[in-house]
């Protein structure tokens, strides 16, 4: 997969610079140690990383307290609470366009996440490191796009838990479970109505999804074009998508009292993006590096999230 050269040049718009770090323990003193290959792959692709409040054509991290999610008692009383801090930290996002629809992107030779992380690899860092991906992908004629979501961790995930479940379990148990919650921070109101404001999809059930769990992260490909009413949504919404903020938070759905609370993955703002901004795929037809173990394929009825204000799809 190449990328022109044009697409990818530092945008002029506003950019953040985080810095990832961890601390790390040797003898009785603590040192942080920080992490180059999320800071590189933060400030990476042609959308840049971009001020919250003020940010347009880019992507940033919205505050997870600003979606509810179940809170320890919602199976007695129904109620949410404020989400907090993500699981894993964002690691970039990439706005791709190609003559082909994209799949399994993490497994592709030149994919700038994984050759991020694989730079600090050999360098015997970040050894442990898990990349979660979410690639939507956007049907077109003559041309498709896809917006993909990267988050990782730099320790390994918490054995048992419900996000080690999900990575490890099967594309049924991912099916009932894979949560999109969403908010139109700008927009108009005809965008605010298609897509449902503060709504919620359990997208495993409602649209195709192939799951590619690699020895080091796990890809979910979504398509959005398995779905009339979807895609017709969403190509309404991009006809305005230069003045709509939308964010979108990734949840593996609890269904037992064991698995409250509710914890958010991950999460992205997308600002007022410009379809123009994608990077070019100049050549799809290449094969990934590498097969992956575990790749499926999962396609069911449409299906929201049991308890959530309605989402469209």
């Amino acid at each position: 997969m190449e990328f022109s050269s044009a697409q990818c040049a530092p945008s002029r718009r506003q950019r953040m610079h985080p810095t990832t770090t961890t601390r790390r323990s040797s003898g009785d003193n603590a040192a942080e140690i920080k992490h180059d290959w999320i800071s590189e792959a933060v400030n990476g692709g042609s959308l840049g990383h971009v001020d919250l409040n003020t940010g347009t054509n880019g992507w940033t991290s919205p505050p997870g307290n600003l979606f509810a999610l179940r809170s320890n008692n919602y199976f007695t009383k129904r109620q949410k609470s404020p989400a907090g801090e993500y699981l894993l930290s964002p690691a970039g996002m990439d706005w791709l366009k190609s003559t082909t629809k994209l799949d399994n992107i993490l497994a592709r030779a030149d994919n700038r996440i994984t050759n991020a992380l694989r730079k600090s690899q050999a360098q015997n860092h970040s050894l442990k490191s898990f990349i979660f991906a979410v690639n939507l992908q956007i049907p077109g004629g003559k041309e498709h796009h896809s917006a993909v979501f990267y988050f990782a961790t730099n320790e390994p995930i918490q054995t048992g838990s419900l996000l080690y479940r999900f990575i490890n379990g099967d594309d049924s148990f991912r099916n009932q479970r894979f949560k999109l919650v969403n908010r139109i921070v700008k927009g108009p109101w005809i965008v605010k109505k298609a897509v449902g404001n503060h709504s919620a999809c359990l997208l495993g059930k409602a649209l195709t999804c192939n799951y590619h769990r690699g020895s080091n992260y796990l890809e979910i490909d979504v398509d959005i074009g398995s779905s009339a009413i979807a895609n017709a949504i969403l190509h309404l919404a991009l006809g305005y998508v230069t003045s709509v903020t939308i964010d979108m938070g990734f949840v593996v759905e609890a269904q037992t009292e064991d698995e409250l609370p509710e914890r958010l993955i991950g999460a992205v703002r997308v600002c007022q993006m410009e379809m123009s901004s994608a990077t070019v795929v100049v050549d799809s037809s290449h094969a990934p590096m590498s097969v992956p173990r575990g790749i499926g394929l999962a396609k069911v009825n449409h299906h929201k999230s049991e308890d959530e204000e309605e989402s469209n799809f």
